[in-house]
């Protein structure tokens, strides 16, 4: 079923304030085109170290038998000619729990990953929205959804019952700067992204601020998902794995920030600067070594490039230094068990990884969460985007985080490198902060 809703003029933000009602609404911004998705038609969700597997009965949902994900998640049908999501498998997996065959967290009570089977979704293309349905009750779907979006506007309420802050201070974030350079010295590693968390006590709903931190970031890769209590939003700019049908994939690592300036000039000088950085050129480098290596398990031989190599990216806050590496995979690998496997990325751990995530756990101490995971799709014939869930706000019952940081390497500057997480996070931590009242 496809019926277009032309007379909608609401923004993504709208409409998922208005749809928050249906069970694992989620929106990607996919290829340019805002995705909606909603009523999932079964999903698997991994909460309290425990697997959920759930089917929806009559718009509500059922346990079944428990299974591994990759037998409960079927990526096998024929490949389509679409572009962009076309009914599947949307969600994301965590930091935490990429990482658990390496170390071991305290327990999070937030969700560590979701994966729902959506069949009902909306997508905004030429200029209008359009309802999509391949499911048997689709005409009953689209009059429920056609109604909540035609009802009248009432903004969700959202506010910070305390300001947004760092957890760390500076001297908290320099003894563990020089505990990384300690262990860079004996051999350990080459580079660790460590990264620290900024936290407040929020009630209400975080969709509500959704349309003006997709405005002030302008992310490709933003996002939003709600569980239950859990709410995601992502203004991620970086690409983790984009999968082809053709089998080609892709990765686009971002290692190397420099702040940008309203003064033009100013801001062409610091582009020029972060272009010029040996130090930034060899850390890109390690991660794209890195991630070279980790396609090469799934790739077919001699199918590994890098026809991108430190090209300089410009967003709203920040100029970053990105990297492309492609790669055809071999026909008995699963884009499922590639995403589930390959992740953490490597832009977002250091150098060797398993290393760096030992190092991580020991310095930082407490769970990221989704951050530093992936939100994405992949359609039924397993083409799909997933990115890295950097410049994110996680909101769990009555707690809502912001985290930020970056690469350390023996070349590293303290004083640098503790202001790079601000450079990233500044604008997000003032806009979260116009949320709270005194």
């Amino acid at each position: 079923m496809q019926k277009n809703l032309s007379d909608l003029t609401l923004s993504p933000a709208q409409v998922l304030q208005k749809l928050q009602e249906l069970h694992g609404i989620i929106y990607l911004q996919d290829h340019g085109k805002p995705v909606i998705a909603f009523l999932p038609e079964r999903y698997w969700l991994v909460q309290n170290e425990s697997h959920y597997f759930k089917r929806q009965n009559n718009f509500s949902y059922q346990s079944i038998e428990n299974q591994s994900p990759l037998d409960f998640i079927q990526l096998q049908h024929p490949p389509k000619n679409t572009h962009g999501f076309s009914g599947g498998w949307m969600g994301f997996i965590g930091y935490d729990y990429a990482t658990q065959q390496s170390v071991s967290y305290p327990q999070h009570s937030q969700p560590a990953a979701y994966l729902g089977l959506y069949h009902s979704y909306l997508k905004y293309e030429n200029h209008q929205w359009i309802f999509y349905s391949t499911e048997a009750k689709a005409s009953e779907i689209y009059d429920l959804v056609v109604k909540k979006l035609t009802a009248s506007f009432s903004q969700q309420i959202f506010k910070l019952e305390t300001s947004c802050q760092a957890e760390w201070s500076k001297q908290q974030y320099n003894q563990n700067f020089q505990k990384i350079q300690e262990y860079i010295r004996a051999g350990d590693c080459y580079q660790i992204n460590l990264t620290q968390k900024f936290s407040a006590t929020a009630q209400g709903q975080l969709i509500a601020t959704a349309d003006a931190f997709w405005q002030l970031t302008n992310a490709p890769y933003a996002g939003y998902l709600k569980v239950d209590e859990f709410e995601l939003l992502s203004c991620s700019p970086e690409l983790f794995i984009e999968f082809h049908n053709n089998r080609e994939i892709r990765t686009r690592p971002i290692k190397g920030t420099m702040p940008r300036f309203s003064d033009q000039s100013q801001d062409e000088i610091s582009k020029q600067k972060l272009k010029d950085s040996e130090k930034d050129q060899a850390e890109n480098l390690m991660i794209v070594d890195l991630l070279r290596n980790d396609l090469s398990v799934y790739a077919e031989n001699g199918s590994v490039k890098t026809p991108k190599l430190f090209e300089i990216e410009s967003f709203k806050q920040v100029h970053h230094m990105v990297s492309e590496i492609q790669a055809t995979l071999t026909a008995e690998t699963s884009p499922l068990h590639m995403l589930l496997t390959a992740l953490p990325g490597g832009s977002i751990t250091g150098a060797p990884k398993i290393r760096a995530m030992e190092i991580i756990e020991e310095l930082e101490q407490k769970p990221r969460g989704a951050y530093c995971g992936s939100l994405g799709y992949f359609n039924l014939d397993g083409t799909g985007c997933w990115n890295i869930l950097i410049r994110s706000i996680q909101k769990y019952q009555d707690e809502l985080s912001i985290w930020a940081g970056g690469g350390i390497t023996i070349a590293s500057e303290e004083e640098a490198e503790y202001q790079e997480c601000f450079d990233k996070v500044d604008a997000m931590l003032d806009l979260i902060n116009t949320w709270y009242q005194t």
